[in-house]
C-alpha cells in the first residue's frame, strides 16, 4: 500500500509467519518468548497446600505425603542432587564395638522409659522419615542431648587419659617394627613343649602353714622385715652370661616376659631394652625405674586418679604394694630353722652387703619355641613346702593389695573374704 498525499502513514499489514509441519501437528520450534521457561504438567484438581514448608528438608510426615503433590508427578525434575567427588570415599568400620558391663542395658531401659512416658510422642516419631539435611540436625540433637540430661548417660564411663611415656623417643631413632595391641592378643604358641630345668640357685626357708588359717576373725598385722631383694636385670646376671655361650639364643627374666604376655591389658606406661649381639636377643629392663613396682587397680574400671602426692596415686599406691609384697612374702616363713639350700648359692650376694638377704631361690628354664628360637628364662621361688604326700612342693607368695575401698567401688573386703571367693 502506498502512502497517501499529505504525509499520512498507512498501516502495513505483515502475514505472520506459519509453521508448516507436514509429518505431523503443532509448532515445530519453540517460540522466543517460551524458552528457558521452566515448565511443569499440573491438574486442575491438584488441592492448593503449604506456600513453604522448611521442615521438610529435614522430616518428612508420611501422613500428608500423598495429599498435596500433583497428580501427574512433576515434582521430582527439581530435586537437587549432590554428586561426591568418590576421590573422596572411605571405607568406614561399622564393626559392633563391644560395650563394657556397666554400659549394658543403660541405654535401652532409657528407651523404655520414653516410650512410656512419652504416650503419643513415640507413635509419632516413628512415622517420621529422615531426609537429606535431617540426618545433621538428628546428629545435632543427640550431641545436646546428654548436656540437656545433666551428662546421665557418661557419668559413670571411665576418663580417658594421656599418660607421659615411660621413655623419650629421639627424632633420630629408626622403626624396624611396629605392634598394636590386636595383633598381639591374636598369637599364640600351642606347640610348646614343657620347659626344662638348666640350673637352680639360692636357698628358700620353709612356708608356715599356721597362716592358712588366717581369716576376718583371726587376723595377724602386717610385720616390717628387713631384708636385701635383689632385682638384678638380664644381662647383669652372671648365670645367664655363663649359658648365653652354649645355650639358648633368647634371655629374659620372668617378670620381663610376664609384662610382655599382659601388654594388652596394660594402662600404665612401661618400656624394655633389647640388646642384639650376634644372633642372640637379650630382653633388659632399664635401672631405677617404676618397671620393678606393683600396680594397684591398673584395669579396673575406676582406677586411681593421679593426684600428685595423695596417698591413692598410681605411684603411691605401687610403692605400698611392693613393700607389702615384700614384707608378706617373708612374713608366713619359718624363720630361724635351715633352709633348703640348692647345689649352687645365690648368685648376686656380695660381700658388701651388710644386711640379710630374704628367702629367695633362682630356676633357669630353657624352652623351645620352634623357629630355631630356643628361650633362657630366670624364674624365681619365694618359699617351699612339703606336700601331702611328703614330697617338695616350690611356693610363689603374693599379696593383693586393697586400698580406699570408698574410691574402689564401695566394697570392703573384710566384709566378703570368708564368704565369697576371689
Amino acid at each position: 500500500m502506498d502512502e497517501m498525499d499529505g504525509g499520512e502513514e498507512v498501516p502495513h499489514f505483515i502475514a505472520p509467519v506459519i509453521q508448516d509441519n507436514p509429518t505431523g501437528w503443532g509448532p515445530c520450534d519453540m517460540p522466543d518468548q517460551f524458552k528457558d521457561m521452566p515448565y511443569q504438567p499440573f491438574s486442575k484438581g491438584d488441592r492448593l497446600g503449604k506456600i513453604s514448608d522448611w521442615t521438610g528438608a529435614a522430616f518428612q510426615d508420611k501422613k500428608y505425603t500423598n495429599k498435596y503433590q500433583s497428580q501427574f508427578g512433576g515434582g521430582s525434575q527439581y530435586a537437587y542432587y549432590h554428586d561426591e567427588d568418590e576421590s573422596t570415599f572411605h571405607l568406614v568400620d561399622t564393626t559392633r564395638v563391644q560395650k563394657p558391663p556397666y554400659q549394658r542395658g543403660r541405654f535401652r531401659q532409657n528407651q523404655r522409659n520414653l516410650r512410656g512416658r512419652g504416650g503419643q510422642r513415640g507413635s509419632h516419631q516413628s512415622q517420621l522419615q529422615l531426609l537429606g539435611k535431617g540426618l545433621k540436625m538428628r546428629d545435632r540433637q543427640q550431641r545436646k542431648w546428654p548436656q540437656r540430661q545433666g551428662m546421665r548417660n557418661n557419668k559413670n564411663q571411665p576418663p580417658i587419659k594421656s599418660r607421659d611415656a615411660s621413655v623419650t623417643v629421639r627424632p633420630d631413632w629408626i622403626t624396624i617394627e611396629e605392634m598394636d595391641f590386636p595383633r598381639l592378643t591374636k598369637l599364640s604358641l600351642p606347640n610348646v613343649k614343657e620347659g626344662e630345668d638348666i640350673s637352680c640357685c639360692g636357698s628358700l626357708e620353709y612356708y608356715d602353714k599356721t597362716y592358712d588359717r588366717v581369716n576376718v576373725k583371726n587376723e595377724k598385722p602386717l610385720q616390717r622385715i628387713d631384708r636385701i631383694f635383689h632385682t638384678v636385670t638380664t644381662t647383669d646376671d652372671p648365670v645367664i652370661r655363663k649359658l648365653s655361650k652354649t645355650e639358648g639364643n633368647v634371655y629374659a627374666t620372668d617378670a620381663i616376659l610376664a609384662t610382655l604376655m599382659c601388654c594388652t591389658r596394660s594402662n600404665y606406661s612401661w618400656d624394655i631394652v633389647i640388646e642384639k649381639i650376634g644372633d642372640k636377643l637379650f630382653f633388659d629392663k632399664r635401672d631405677n625405674t617404676e618397671f620393678d613396682l606393683l600396680t594397684v587397680n591398673e584395669t579396673s574400671v575406676e582406677p586411681p586418679q593421679d593426684d600428685g602426692n595423695s596417698l591413692n596415686s598410681p605411684r603411691n599406691l605401687a610403692l605400698e604394694a611392693t613393700f607389702i609384697n615384700h614384707n608378706f612374702s617373708q612374713q608366713v616363713l619359718k624363720t630361724g630353722e635351715p633352709r633348703y639350700k640348692f647345689d649352687e648359692g645365690n648368685p648376686f650376694i656380695s660381700e658388701e652387703e651388710a644386711g640379710e638377704v630374704a628367702s629367695v631361690a633362682y630356676r633357669y628354664r630353657k624352652w623351645d619355641l620352634d623357629n630355631g628360637v630356643v628361650l633362657i628364662s630366670r624364674c624365681e621361688h619365694d618359699a617351699v613346702m612339703h606336700g601331702p604326700n611328703g614330697e617338695l612342693q616350690f611356693v610363689t607368695i603374693k599379696a593383693l593389695n586393697e586400698w580406699d575401698s570408698k574410691l574402689s567401688g564401695g566394697v570392703e573386703w573384710r566384709q566378703k573374704l570368708d564368704t565369697q571367693r576371689g
